[in-house]
Parts: C-alpha cells; sequence; structure tokens
C-alpha cells in the first residue's frame, strides 16, 4: 500500500494508528489501522485503497474531512486519541499532515481548562449521587453511579495534565509509560483504587476519590466548581 500511494499525487497523507503506531502494543490479532488523505474526491482514489479486513483497515478520506475529524466538537471526537502517538507514514512538503495529527492528538491550553473544568463538575455529579443513593441504602443504584464516575475522573485527570484520555485498552500503559506526575495518579496506585470503585463501589471510595481530585482541581484553578456543590462537598469529601 505504502509502495502504491508514495508516488501518487493523490494522496496527501498516509497515518498509521491504533496498536501497531505504539512499541509493543501490538498482539499477532493486531490489525494495521490506517488513514489515508486523499487531495482531492477520496472516490477517485483505487478501488484497492477502501479495505477493512483482519490485516488491513484502510479509511480513505479527503483533506477536509480530515481537518475536521476528531476534532473538539465533533460527532467524531470520541476518535481524538487514536491520533495521540499515531504515525504519519506520508506528509505533504509543509508538513501540513503531521501539524494536524499533532493538534488532535493533544489539548490545548484553554481547552484544556475549560475541559477540565466540565469533566470536574460531571465527576462531582456522579460521585454526589454514588453517595445518596449509598447512604440510602440503594446498593445496585450506588455501584451503578459509582461506574458512572470513572469516565469523567479520567477524561479530568487527563485534561489537568493537558493530555487526551487514553482508550480503556491503552489506559494503563499510558499511566506506566507516561505518568501523569503526582504520586497518587501513579498506575500502581490509581488502577487498584479504580477497580475498587468497579467491584464494590464503597462509599468510602468516592471519599478517596474526591479527596485526590479536590486539591489537583483548585491548584488548576477549578476551586471554583468544587464551591459551587456549597454543603454537598462536604458529604463527597467524607
Amino acid at each position: 500500500m505504502l509502495r502504491r500511494v508514495t508516488g501518487d499525487d493523490r494522496v496527501a497523507g498516509v497515518v498509521l494508528t491504533g496498536s501497531r503506531a505504539r512499541a509493543g502494543a501490538a498482539t499477532e490479532r493486531s490489525d494495521y489501522d490506517v488513514l489515508l488523505v486523499a487531495r482531492g474526491d477520496p472516490r477517485e482514489l483505487p478501488d484497492g485503497e477502501r479495505r477493512r479486513d483482519s490485516r488491513l483497515d484502510i479509511v480513505p478520506m479527503s483533506l477536509a474531512d480530515f481537518r475536521t475529524h476528531a476534532i473538539p466538537g465533533a460527532p467524531d471526537e470520541w476518535n481524538r486519541y487514536a491520533f495521540t502517538h499515531a504515525r504519519v507514514l506520508k506528509d505533504t512538503p509543509d508538513g501540513l499532515i503531521a501539524r494536524l495529527v499533532a493538534e488532535k492528538g493533544t489539548l490545548a491550553p484553554e481547552e484544556a481548562r475549560r475541559m477540565a473544568a466540565g469533566w470536574l463538575d460531571a465527576f462531582c455529579n456522579a460521585v454526589y449521587r454514588w453517595l445518596k443513593n449509598a447512604r440510602d441504602g440503594r446498593l445496585v443504584e450506588a455501584r451503578l453511579d459509582a461506574a458512572e464516575a470513572v469516565p469523567p475522573l479520567l477524561t479530568l485527570l487527563f485534561a489537568l495534565h493537558g493530555r487526551v484520555r487514553p482508550y480503556n485498552k491503552y489506559l494503563l500503559r499510558d499511566l506506566a509509560e507516561h505518568p501523569l506526575g503526582p504520586p497518587e495518579l501513579s498506575a500502581e496506585r490509581l488502577v487498584p483504587l479504580l477497580e475498587e470503585v468497579l467491584s464494590a463501589g464503597a462509599p468510602e471510595t468516592a471519599h478517596r476519590l474526591f479527596r485526590i481530585v479536590e486539591p489537583l482541581a483548585r491548584a488548576a484553578g477549578h476551586g471554583d466548581v468544587i464551591d459551587s456543590w456549597g454543603d454537598d462537598a462536604a458529604l463527597m469529601r467524607g
């Protein structure tokens, strides 16, 4: 595929994502996830440049579509982490494809600040519901809310460090190879705590999580979000 498209002026860029783009992440069953960026209509590329099987997953798209793919607010923003650690195998002479990949795979400072504030509030909401259900003896409901606290928690923690939250598949590897910083967020300490959340959903675990998050959020300038919860913040602290 690379031999075919390297000299094809209709192809502006080739981006390798997924496990094959990350050293040591692929298994013998991992396919090659490739985005083929066409200068014009991708339908004008040869039929062989669109493929999905156990070996190759090639997705052609126009350069115009690639510019808006997985950007903030786009319907496919969920695919953003695909561009973190992605490899550009073909680029334009001015490096446009590499710049766009870098923008998709990282958070700009203002974007990180805005995301952190929103996900902090979502995390507080999940913890509050979790603790209220546990207090009132609704244990199944409490465990469901405990599980729902995990996605905003992880998105928040990575946003506080200017990073896109990894897919669950890569979370442990990302924490180990690219630590978030504070000792309490190390893989050795955070992962067992997440397992406690998902296995038991005990109120004490909610308090521990909140007491980890609060000083980090306040240090990043988001104390107003926590203060907006008034006396309910005390319930979350335990």
